[in-house]
């Protein structure tokens, strides 16, 4: 009996299952290989780096930068891991290799630095499932309340956001969800608490408390009559006619392909959490909501600007302008009335172009004015949007982005995304100007990204830290447009946060300088305190405050840093003898051996002189394509003296020093 075939068979069948039943007890129990990838600088982790084996494993760290790696096969061995990311650098070996051998054990740990290139600095996904996926398996404390799956997301476009009632409202565009390919097409939404006020730091997370459905998926919030999705854009808070707050958004229905065949306005009712239709226009309008919002006041008058990035259309903030298409207008040089397909060129009778802000009347973003350009309709040096790159001239052509004050640069800046960069929708740019207008001369690039797009940045203002010193903004992290036929996988169509330090020198952009026109005294100005006139024509004239009190006219003469900069000088401004303006590269605020001051020029203003700007020396062998001289000329009485980027003689009598007194960047 014992020998039997039969028991033999029975024997080797229960030996089979107890090893399969132990081997299956030993994989639930084997723990992860812990990897962490983290900023060389700060050690925080960083998230969305791929990490990929000899075989083609790849793993990406999740928002804490954290991969749990636990692969049959590869555990107790040695294996080797590329690393790479987004606008970060790892390490080259002796064969060009960027990676590391690491010892793959189980409980073990192994954390790799690397290099941040942007100059933005990641912090974590926003949206979408698995956030903290692998700090999660690792028995990690995560910062959100739902680090794997909320509201059943895994995947949501672009974002607008406000703040009404003193929480922050955010809308996403299309959504996608686990149990099916279609997911809501309706504008999902979700609520969450202002830091200081209940709410995350920003540098940590955010906590989204969704508007869900029956069924635990993020609702429509925004079903608007017709086919096909709804999207929203220009969502701002304003005040209706009882003066209580409300949020207003325009929105759009599209068909195939993405053709728009609908607009309308949409209020929200909190109670309901959905947006209730306002408006149907009755045919879709010249001018419409669209972009980011910004409230701004001028003249007196508080408005709502549509930023696209540039904010060149906006109404007056009220519940019934929003809803009404009269009332919308674009800062433009068209004629009134004139349309994207019909686009002619306001000039006055001697010929000079006429920008203005205009009622009925098209307003010409980046493409439409490349387009009237090479038409011939516009020349070169008359078009408003001019902004480029610091370092090479090159030109930036913006698609998307968002305008906001901020209070540390004391100026207007954007946050912008490049068409058709170094990739077709990966590039981000930081700018600055010195009003929502303008002037928008000069950007730095602040992120990068290989075959891969990050489209619709949205910078949140309520999120600034150290008067804005530090700002933070989002986008939208997918392969969409961006010719890369592999997607990564949970990061894929989903909200990414970034922030940027503006205290960093490498962010330090030009900044007009101004000529007093029409004063006593020859003086320049880099416009601080003094914002401009949006009234202005696009000579971008403007009126100023000389010493005396006395209002006068100012026009650029060329850019400078307000701030020191990478390999900056400053560029000091002294009273000459006949009460005007000398400018030094010699720190007036320096004495000599006998405790005098080292220049015989009276000073100006207090004890310690600031400098009136930060230049490139003179002596810099190779300037960059964008900067050229600052000549000094003196007159021939020995006394007076004017600054000029050119060679042509400012007025008679003067005659050029030959070595520049700096390098500047020119208008």
């Amino acid at each position: 009996m014992l020998n039997s075939p039969r028991f033999t068979a029975l024997m080797f069948l229960l030996v089979g299952l107890f090893l399969c039943e132990q081997s299956a007890v030993i994989a639930a129990d084997q723990p992860y290989f812990h990897i962490q990838v983290v900023d060389d600088v700060t050690g925080r982790g960083v998230p969305l780096v791929e990490l990929e084996t000899v075989n083609a494993i790849v793993q990406v760290t999740d928002s804490a930068g954290n991969i749990a790696f636990s692969e049959p096969g590869l555990m107790n061995q040695t294996v080797f891991f590329s690393v790479r990311s987004h606008g970060y650098e790892f390490p080259k070996d002796g064969f060009g290799y960027r990676g590391a051998r690491l010892e793959v054990t189980p409980g073990g740990k192994a954390t790799l630095k690397i290099k941040r290139i942007n100059l933005a600095e990641r912090l974590y996904r926003i949206t979408g499932a698995g956030i903290y996926r692998d700090s999660s398996l690792l028995g990690q404390a995560t910062p959100i309340s739902e680090p794997l799956l909320n509201a059943k997301v895994v995947g949501s476009d672009s974002v607008v956001n406000a703040v009404l009632n003193g929480r922050l409202h955010w809308f996403w565009g299309d959504t996608l969800r686990p149990s099916y390919p279609l997911g809501n097409f309706e504008v999902p939404g979700a609520v969450s608490e202002l830091p200081g006020d209940g709410g995350l730091d920003p540098a940590v997370g955010v906590n989204l408390e969704y508007f869900k459905g029956p069924d635990g998926f993020a609702k429509p919030t925004c079903r608007m009559p017709g086919k096909g999705p709804t999207w929203i854009f220009g969502a701002a808070v304003i005040k209706n006619a009882e003066g209580q707050d409300e949020l207003q958004t325009g929105y759009m229905k599209v068909e195939p392909p993405l053709k728009v065949y609908a607009r309308g306005v949409a209020r929200f009712h909190p109670q309901k959490a959905e947006f209730e239709q306002v408006v149907e226009f009755p045919k879709l309008p010249i001018l419409f909501p669209e972009g980011q919002a910004l409230t701004h006041r001028d003249a007196g008058v508080d408005y709502v600007y549509f930023c696209k990035p540039y904010p060149l259309v906006r109404i007056p903030a009220t519940a019934a302008a929003f809803r009404d298409p009269g009332q919308y207008e674009a800062y433009t040089c068209l004629q009134p009335g004139s349309t994207v397909e019909e686009m002619q060129i306001d000039r006055t009778d001697a010929g000079k172009i006429v920008y203005g802000w205009k009622r009925n009347t098209a307003f010409v973003g980046p493409a439409e004015q490349q387009k009237l350009v090479a038409l011939g309709k516009l020349k070169s040096d008359e078009v408003l949007l001019k902004l480029r790159d610091r370092d090479t001239g090159k030109p930036v052509v913006c698609h998307t982005g968002s305008v906001n004050w901020n209070a540390f640069r004391k100026r207007w800046v954007m946050i912008t995304v490049q068409h058709y960069g170094t990739s077709l929708l990966g590039e981000l740019w930081y700018a600055e100007a010195d009003s929502p207008l303008g002037p928008w001369e000069y950007a730095v690039k602040i992120m990068t990204h290989e075959k891969y797009s990050f489209y619709n940045p949205k910078q949140h203002p309520y999120f600034d830290q150290q008067d804005g010193e530090v700002i933070y903004f989002e986008g939208t992290y997918t392969q969409m447009f961006s010719g890369n036929p592999v997607a990564t996988p949970r990061y894929e169509y989903n909200q990414m946060m970034y922030r940027l330090d503006l205290a960093d020198p490498r962010t330090a952009l030009p900044v007009p300088v101004y000529q007093a026109n029409g004063s006593a005294k020859f003086y320049l100005k880099t416009n601080r305190n003094s914002p401009l006139d949006e009234s202005a024509n696009s000579s971008l004239e403007q009126p100023i405050q000389e010493p005396e009190k006395k209002p006068v006219q100012a026009s650029i003469q060329f850019l400078a840093l307000d701030r020191a900069g990478v390999d900056t000088v400053p560029v000091f401004s002294i009273s000459d003898k006949q009460g005007g303006m000398r400018l030094t590269t010699e720190n007036p605020n320096q004495t000599d051996a006998t405790g005098d001051q080292a220049t015989d020029d009276k000073r100006l203003g207090d004890n310690v002189q600031s400098p009136l700007f930060y230049a490139v020396s003179a002596e810099q062998k190779s300037p960059s394509v964008t900067l050229v001289p600052l000549f000094e000329w003196i007159h021939d009485d020995g006394m007076q003296r004017q600054y000029r980027i050119g060679i042509q003689q400012p007025s008679a009598g003067f005659k050029r020093v030959e070595k520049p007194v700096c390098f500047v960047w020119k208008p």
